[in-house]
């Protein structure tokens, strides 16, 4: 069931999302050739703990960590780890969530480590860009898969391929709640848009075609070609006019 959030409840999620969002600019800052995605995510935990919420992605079916971070061709759902250093020239995706009292935020950022090919760079920016404009469809009157299509429609545009296996979703007193939201289909399809549905609106694009695998360690998710993999995440509410995202800091 998709639910409207009230004012009070919204407030709630606002403050998880900027914690979030606070923390995923901690994660770029840290972000240096030589640091560990174990470092990274020991300094999203202990900024999280020190703002009195608890992160949303620990312990969460059987995840033992505060972040997901995924490199280069990994799509989601990297596991941190001592041995992985960043190196430069990668593409690190970053996925936070955050808990306050009882609501939860959710964010994600792609982030180039020091100096990348074009092809990088026009991944990251397509990838940013399709993000803004699937929210934007986040009004009053609009239809569910007018999101998806608008990110389909500019991701494939510049070039890019679309995740099928990955979507967004609703989001509140669960971290995953309904609808899904998948990144691509057909405009002027799906349930109608209410003000105060609060979605996490998250496209994955592809450099090379969209098909994924889950590795061994049944977590990571990478592209099945090898290709370059990029994720961008906010958290926003319908809004009669506009959305209003809730976790741009």
């Amino acid at each position: 069931m998709v639910t409207v959030k009230s004012s009070q409840e919204i407030e709630k999620i606002y403050r998880a999302c900027q914690v979030v969002a606070e923390t995923l600019l901690k994660a770029r800052e840290s972000l240096v050739p030589g640091v560990t995605t174990w470092d990274l995510d020991r300094i999203a935990e202990e900024y999280i703990l020190s703002k009195g919420l608890k992160p949303a992605f620990k312990g969460y079916r059987g995840f033992k960590h505060t972040l997901c971070t995924s490199i280069n061709e990994e799509v989601v759902h990297g596991i941190p780890s001592k041995k992985r250093e960043i190196l430069e020239g990668d593409l690190v995706s970053v996925d936070c969530g955050a808990i306050y009292e009882g609501y939860y935020g959710d964010s994600a950022r792609s982030f180039a480590v020091g100096q990348v090919s074009e092809k990088v760079q026009k991944l990251l920016e397509v990838t940013q860009e399709a993000l803004a404009r699937g929210i934007a469809q986040m009004k009053e009157g609009s239809r569910l898969y007018d999101i998806g299509a608008s990110v389909q429609n500019y991701a494939e545009n510049h070039g890019f391929s679309v995740v099928r296996d990955y979507v967004g979703h609703g989001i509140g007193r669960q971290l995953h709640e309904d609808p899904q939201i998948p990144n691509y289909g057909k405009a002027g399809t799906g349930m109608r848009l209410k003000p105060g549905m609060v979605f996490a609106i998250e496209p994955m694009l592809n450099a090379g075609l969209a098909e994924t695998k889950t590795l061994s360690d049944g977590w990571t998710v990478v592209t099945r070609d090898g290709q370059l993999s990029a994720h961008f995440e906010d958290t926003a509410v319908v809004g009669e006019k506009a959305p209003q995202i809730l976790t741009h800091l």
